[in-house]
Parts: structure tokens; C-alpha cells; sequence
């Protein structure tokens, strides 16, 4: 990398030091003069930045804040937000980058990532070629249609691929310049947003069907010749179109679907975890759905791995999960199953939902509906009548569209509920017992996999590697988190979490032949060793 040197240096947001410059800097890149007198090292400018940041009057506010400082200042923001996490983490990601896609268009500073539209048809390679890094290693790429639980948000879904870099190089350590967000801009049929004269996006009704398909298949093919050592992360797909890219790029691309994989191995590591506090064997358990989308379907799916390496067949694991959706218990011989919940679709009597929880009585309850408040007071109460620690993860976000808070599921369950949720809950104080409910983030997940992947250029992501990743995040929890009822580690831990996925990633693709480089033998220091420290 050329080094610049003075008014181009500062204002170069990879090199920039800015006011941490030492005297000797100043006079060597031509500095003397631009800066003020005072040398102020990261510490004091972190200081700077928290006060900005907690002196601003809303979350979209500090969420402006922050992507202008990654803007000016790309190792200040890293290490704010690595050694702030806890606090940065929400405002850079879930709940504040739902508001942050609303608001994209009106909020817009700087262009950040890739956008490709159908008008790009033939040149998407060329496009690839426009990047300004050549070592691409990991891609996170949308098409806006199925923003968390809002939908299709177009063009302003951008926020999302930029938010899980940012997860990415802060939470895995993957380099900056190595990363790329990317936006598939194939139209959005919220007219709302085509008519918003600010929209930036491509302002006509979605392309579907062969059409799309040949747009995504032609960003692939350019991605791998161009980027041959990049790994794709889809992301909020819709999810037809998520389970239809996985089947058909998943055994012969480098990729992998956060929603459906990241999901199904965060929450399973939440499940297994929750065994060491209700003391009883996974198994043994029972799980109930309340949803049938990508990501139920998903972490079905690898629920049905978990429970054959525990010792059941396929058959068994299979009964032990069950679904429901806005029509009630999903059954046999019902119409219109969705073809990946068909295995799932028990010979059982039509039920509603408190009547399947009451006949069925799971041990385990998951929400992915999207859809605030269904895990009502009596479906919470039923819970806990029929466990003595009912487990409940309301896996939705933004916040808005959480099955249930925190703070409910701890009062109709008079505390005896094991809770996770896919936003963050501030800590619940029940009489005498304060309760710190952990957010089953993805966060946890894939940038360790992103990780270990690149550590020992795995040519395939596997199931087996999520599987991995669940375990190993199941086992870093510790006791004394598990005593406040947190079924995942502290997000101040998530470095540590990530190194470590990463290494049982790089075993799974060393025992899968999946390898493309020679690994040494201590895999643990040659993993520390990659990840990149935002340090002046």
C-alpha cells in the first residue's frame, strides 16, 4: 500500500491517524501545520468519540455518528466499537440497522459497498473489476427483499451488508480491505419506496423468475474468477430464493446463507447450552416452531444433524421437531406445507397454537414469525406449567418485532424461564434475582466461520461446520453466565468466541478434505495470528 502523505493522508480513512500523529510523522508525511498542537493517542480519541456518541438524542443519530467516523477514521471506529462492544454492537447492527434501512436514503453520506442492477447484465464482471482492493475474502451480498422482519426495504437493504462487515472485521478480525458489501439492486415492489424521490435505488418492480436467476448466476461465476479466495455470505434473501441459492451454489461455490445456517447454529448453541441449566439431555428434548421461514427451516435442519450425532436416526430426530404457523399445528394432512417443513409434518390432530404447546409439551419453544407479541402471556404461562425451566427464544428483530420481551418472559414465567432473544434486552431485576438474558446474535456465529474458512481456504462451507460452530459456542459459556441465566457468552468475549469457532472450522475442513493450503500444526496460534488488530 502506497503511503500518502499530507492533506491526502488525513483524509484517507484507512491510513489516517489523526491527531495521533507524533511529531516525527508530522514532519515526515508532511503534516506540520494541518493538525492541531496536541498529540492525542487512541485512547484519548476513543474518549472523544463515546462522549459524541452518547451525547447524541436518538440511536439512528449515534448510528450517523458512527458511519461517518468509519467514513473518516477506519481504525478508530474498529477499535472503539472492539473494545465498546457491548454498546456499539446494537447501534452499528441489530435493533438501530433496521431504522438505519428505513431511513437509508434520507440518511445517506458516503457511498459504501457494490450495487448491481439489471441494466448491468454482461458487465457484472466488469463491475467486480471497478472494487479498488483485489484480495477479496469475504462477500455479503443482499438483494433487500426480506430485511429482518420489515420486508422489502430495495436499495436501502445495503445497510445490512455493511453492518456485517463491520461485524466481520470487528468481531473476527477479517482486514477491512479484504471485505465487500454488495447490494443485487433488482428493483423493489414497495411502491412506497419508488415513489420517495429520494430513493436511490433502482426504481422499477423486481425482476424474478429466469431473469434473476441468470443475474445471481452471473454474479457468482464473476465473483469466483475475479475473486477466486472470496467466501459469499447471502443475506436476507427471501426464502424461497434462500433455500434455492443454497441447494444450488452451496456444493460448488465457497458460500453459505447467514439467515438459514448462522441462524440454525446460534440457536442451537442456545439449546444446547440450556441443557447444563433444565439438566436434561438434548436428546431428549422436544422443540416446537412457531413459524415455518428460512430460518425455522434452517435451524430444523441442522437440529436434525445434532440430534442423529447425539444418537438418533434421521427418522427420530425428525419427530422430536414440530411447527406451527398462523393456521395452527403444521399436520399431515394439511395443504400447502412448505416443501422444506414437509419432513416435519406429523400424523397428529389439528391443534392452535396453546392447544399444540398443552397436547405436545415441549421442552423447547423458538419463535421466527417476524411478528411482534406471539408469544403471548398464556403461551408463556403454558410453558412454564408444563417445564420446570422452560426454554423460549424469540429469535425476530428489530426489537419492534420481537415475539416477546425479556421482561415478560421473566414475569409469566415467575422467573423460571430460560430466555434468548435475537435483539439485545437490558438485564431484568425479578424480587431479588437479576436476570441478564443473552442475545442469540449471529454474531456469534458467522464471523468465526468467515474465519475458518479463510484461515484454511476451505473450497466448501458445510453443515458439519455449523454443527462445529455450535458446539464450540456452546462450550465457551461459562458458569458464572449461566448463573444469571444467559445461554450465550458476554458479546465483550465475542473476539475469543469467533478465534475459536474459526479453529473448529478449520478441523472440520481438515477431516473433510475440504483444504486447499498446508496448516500447521498448532492451528490455534496460526488462527490468532490472521486476525487483524485496528492498532495506530
Amino acid at each position: 500500500m502506497k503511503i500518502l502523505r499530507g492533506k491526502a493522508l488525513l483524509d484517507d480513512p484507512a491510513q489516517t491517524k489523526s491527531t495521533a500523529f507524533t511529531r516525527d510523522e508530522r514532519d515526515k508525511y508532511g503534516l506540520r501545520g494541518l493538525l492541531p498542537y496536541d498529540i492525542a493517542d487512541v485512547e484519548k480519541q476513543k474518549e472523544r468519540v463515546l462522549g459524541n456518541i452518547r451525547r447524541q438524542s436518538s440511536d439512528i443519530e449515534k448510528y450517523i455518528f458512527l458511519i461517518t467516523l468509519l467514513e473518516r477514521n477506519q481504525r478508530l471506529f474498529y477499535r472503539t466499537m472492539i473494545d465498546h462492544i457491548e454498546e456499539i454492537m446494537p447501534l452499528v447492527y441489530t435493533p438501530t440497522v433496521g431504522e438505519a434501512c428505513k431511513e437509508f436514503a434520507h440518511i445517506f453520506r458516503k457511498p459504501q459497498g457494490l450495487y448491481i442492477t439489471p441494466e448491468d447484465r454482461g458487465d457484472i464482471k466488469l463491475l467486480l473489476g471497478n472494487w479498488p482492493e483485489t484480495d477479496i475474502r469475504i462477500i455479503v451480498v443482499t438483494d433487500g427483499e426480506r430485511i429482518l422482519g420489515l420486508g422489502d426495504l430495495g436499495a436501502n437493504g445495503m445497510g445490512i451488508p455493511i453492518g456485517k462487515i463491520a461485524l466481520y472485521i470487528a468481531c473476527a478480525g477479517i482486514h477491512p480491505a479484504q471485505c465487500m458489501p454488495v447490494m443485487l439492486d433488482v428493483g423493489t415492489n414497495n411502491v412506497s419506496l419508488r415513489e420517495d424521490p429520494l430513493y436511490l435505488g433502482y426504481p422499477f418492480p423486481r425482476i424474478n423468475g429466469v431473469v434473476y436467476q441468470s443475474l445471481v448466476d452471473e454474479f457468482v461465476k464473476a465473483v469466483q474468477l475475479l475473486f477466486p479466495n472470496a467466501l459469499i455470505q447471502f443475506e436476507d434473501f427471501l426464502a424461497p430464493n434462500a433455500f434455492e441459492f443454497l441447494d444450488r451454489y452451496g456444493k460448488q461455490a465457497r458460500c453459505f446463507n447467514d439467515d438459514i445456517q448462522g441462524t440454525a447454529a446460534v440457536t442451537l448453541a442456545g439449546v444446547y447450552t440450556s441443557c447444563r441449566i433444565t439438566r436434561k439431555k438434548f436428546s431428549d428434548l422436544t422443540i416446537m416452531f412457531l413459524g415455518t421461514g428460512s430460518a425455522a427451516g434452517g435451524i430444523a435442519e441442522l437440529m436434525v444433524d445434532a440430534f442423529c450425532a447425539a444418537g438418533l436416526n434421521k427418522k427420530e430426530a425428525q419427530a422430536r421437531l414440530w411447527f406451527v404457523d398462523r393456521k395452527g399445528l403444521v399436520v399431515a394432512n394439511r395443504e400447502g406445507i412448505k416443501p422444506r417443513i414437509e419432513a416435519f409434518a406429523h400424523k397428529y390432530g389439528r391443534h392452535n397454537f396453546l392447544d399444540a404447546i398443552s397436547s405436545i409439551k415441549p421442552d423447547v419453544l423458538i419463535g421466527a414469525t417476524g411478528v411482534a407479541g406471539t408469544f403471548t402471556e398464556d403461551i408463556v404461562r403454558k410453558m412454564a406449567e408444563i417445564n420446570e425451566h422452560p426454554v423460549i427464544i424469540a429469535l425476530s428483530n428489530p426489537t419492534s418485532h420481537t415475539e416477546c420481551t425479556a421482561i415478560d418472559a421473566y414475569t409469566w414465567s415467575d422467573g423460571r424461564v430460560i430466555f434468548a432473544s435475537g435483539s439485545p434486552f437490558k438485564a431484568v431485576q425479578l424480587g431479588e434475582k437479576l436476570f441478564k438474558p443473552a442475545q442469540g446474535n449471529n454474531a456469534y456465529i458467522f464471523p468465526g466461520v468467515g474465519l475458518g474458512v479463510q484461515a484454511c481456504a476451505a473450497r466448501l462451507v458445510t453443515q458439519s461446520m455449523f454443527l462445529a460452530a455450535a458446539e464450540a459456542l456452546a462450550n465457551i459459556v461459562s458458569e458464572e453466565e449461566i448463573s444469571v441465566g444467559a445461554v450465550y457468552p458476554s458479546l465483550k468475549r465475542i473476539r475469543e468466541v469467533s478465534y475459536t469457532i474459526a479453529v473448529a472450522v478449520c478441523r472440520v475442513a481438515l477431516s473433510e478434505g475440504l483444504t486447499e493450503v498446508d496448516l500447521p500444526d498448532d492451528l490455534e496460534t496460526y488462527v490468532e495470528s490472521l486476525m487483524y488488530q485496528p492498532d495506530y
